[in-house]
């Protein structure tokens, strides 16, 4: 089985055996489903993520703006901004940290793991709540 960690603080990918095991991964969605111009908006149980891609790298956040009805899956990634379709606001992909308002409560962000061409999260385990 190949496996690949994508570390979220924008450092190269790092290979190797993950510590959690697949039974404690969410399969959010493959590798084809999203591309840097397209977001992927990944719905297991009552919970969705938007997983997003620029350049190897890969982010996964809370699909619903802390600020309001937006989306994230249809926000725009420039850079690690993450602008919210709702009211422009934007938030630091890699941590969730509002860095424009009118946001001002942080987002929750996932740790990304590439495994057999899909992406996975600890759905228990946000980096930032």
């Amino acid at each position: 089985m190949s496996e690949m960690t994508i570390d979220t603080a924008g450092a190269e990918p790092v290979a190797g055996r993950d510590a959690m095991s697949s039974a404690a991964l969410t399969r959010l969605c493959s590798l084809s489903d999203v591309s840097e111009d397209l977001p992927y908006r990944a719905e297991v149980g009552d919970m969705a993520w938007a997983v997003f891609q620029a350049g190897d790298m890969y982010y996964v956040i809370a699909d619903q703006c802390t600020h309001g009805p937006g989306l994230m899956s249809d926000g725009y990634l420039d850079g690690c901004d993450l602008e919210c379709p709702f009211h422009q606001g934007r938030f630091d992909i890699r941590t969730g940290v509002p860095t424009s308002p009118p946001c001002e409560v942080p987002m929750a962000v996932w740790k990304p793991i590439v495994r057999d061409d899909a992406i996975y999260i600890d759905a228990s385990s946000p980096l930032r709540v």
